[in-house]
């Protein structure tokens, strides 16, 4: 893949499995998953929703589609946007579930789990 995606051809396993994690690791891009959760949605949608520009979104997006977390469709002049599978979803609930077990982190961790809801 081309651009800030791509991955050396001596890339392992583990370098694979690293670089798709990092498509959950930004504030945005959980934003943007939780809102594709609800419903698809349109670039212009996520825009407004999430009050950021659109080269921005779109970068995000773009982050998105290369793990493979949603899907794009073209109709007419709009892009919508979908997650491409639920076990997205499930494995983002599945990480707060984990925060929130997690002692260490006490009050501070069930305050950032609700900030993501």
């Amino acid at each position: 893949m081309e651009g800030p995606f791509r991955l050396s051809p001596q890339a392992s396993e583990t370098d694979v499995l690293a670089k798709y994690f990092r498509g959950f690791g930004d504030p945005t891009r959980l934003r943007i998953l939780g809102l594709l959760r609800k419903e698809e949605r349109s670039v212009g949608e996520l825009v407004k929703a999430l009050r950021q520009p659109q080269p921005k979104v779109s970068n995000h997006l773009a982050c998105l589609r290369w793990c493979g977390f949603v899907t794009a469709e073209r109709r007419g002049k709009r892009v919508f946007y979908r997650l491409s599978d639920e076990r997205v979803a499930e494995v983002v609930d599945m990480t707060k579930a984990l925060l929130h077990n997690n002692e260490r982190n006490g009050h501070a961790g069930r305050r950032a789990v609700a900030s993501l809801a």
